[in-house]
């Protein structure tokens, strides 16, 4: 009875690992001190950082849960996530890179390129003026990123579509609605509503200028998803949909859809209510189907899988 008691106790805290708040602190104590002053360093050359890293978290998030699947290069017998349509505009992959090359020097493999992800995005929101919150650690690294497993909502999906992808991944309409605050500090190419230029939902002064942007010239530039407050984390972007202000289709819907738009108006009277909603929502994005314990590695460049011993 003695020897199975003891057996218990050793396998215990393997089996049933879990992510905790400063999961770091013995291991590598700087871990998230290094990670916040490589996305400060970032942030001050370009404050476009914020909505690149949050677009990237949830591209990660929602395909093979939070496993840094999104960060793998592609190779000749692999097209890897990265790689998928969806995933052509994803940016702010030389930051996770940068912190993982610090973190390695420091602390050999032992913080997860998911981790890494999910802290410098915590980070960055701060920095534009968002909530301040906590998020736990603990994550490991997937072993598998495929292209073909890619199914992401595009700026064209109506709310009822966007939705089933969400609710696939555990999440709520009100937890997607809170979600794509997110683009009050986000950009979109051209190419991803120019079709809607002729939309009379559309502000005919929004209209205007971004026929003046998006001018066929074989350019694709980006604009603002917020053209009021672009940098600054905060409830602005549901103000402007309202206004039939929204640059993406699905934005503009959020505010149309009888489903949604009761929520688009309270949150965009309420912004320390979008604040607290958009943690309680990012937080439980950033546990979709996490690699805890033995399962998946910690690799020791973010790019690539390890090689096996």
């Amino acid at each position: 009875m003695k020897f199975t008691i003891l057996i218990i106790f050793f396998v215990f805290p393997i089996a049933f690992a879990d992510l905790r708040v400063g999961f770091y602190s013995s291991s590598c104590p700087r871990a998230e001190e290094i990670v916040r002053q490589v996305v400060q360093r970032n942030f001050n050359q370009d404050r476009t950082v914020t909505g690149a890293l949050l677009r990237m978290h949830f591209h990660d998030c929602f395909v093979r849960g939070c496993d840094a699947s999104i960060l793998i290069d592609s190779t000749k017998g692999n097209s890897s996530e990265k790689d998928a349509g969806a995933n052509g505009t994803v940016r702010g992959f030389e930051v996770i890179d940068e912190a993982k090359r610090i973190l390695e020097r420091l602390c050999p493999s032992t913080v997860s390129c998911a981790d890494i992800i999910t802290l410098a995005t915590r980070d960055s929101v701060s920095m534009a003026g968002g909530p301040r919150y906590d998020v736990a650690t603990g994550r490991r690294d997937g072993l598998v990123s495929r292209s073909s497993e890619v199914n992401l909502p595009g700026p064209g999906s109506s709310v009822s579509q966007a939705l089933q992808v969400f609710t696939a991944n555990g999440m709520s309409l009100d937890q997607m609605v809170t979600l794509l605050g997110a683009h009050t500090v986000g950009v979109a190419h051209c190419s991803f509503f120019r079709d809607r230029l002729g939309d009379p939902n559309m502000d005919p002064s929004l209209r205007a200028v971004l026929g003046r942007i998006c001018r066929p010239t074989g350019r694709n530039p980006t604009v603002f998803l917020d053209q009021n407050t672009s940098f600054v984390f905060d409830n602005e972007f549901y103000k402007q949909i309202v206004l039939k202000r929204g640059v993406l289709f699905l934005d503009q819907q959020l505010a149309l859809d009888p489903s949604s738009r009761g929520l688009v108006s309270s949150l965009a009277g309420d912004d320390a209510g979008f604040r607290r909603s958009f943690v309680d929502a990012i937080v439980k994005m950033g546990n979709i189907r996490v690699l805890v314990g033995n399962d998946g590695e910690i690799r020791r460049n973010c790019r690539v899988f390890n090689s096996p011993f």
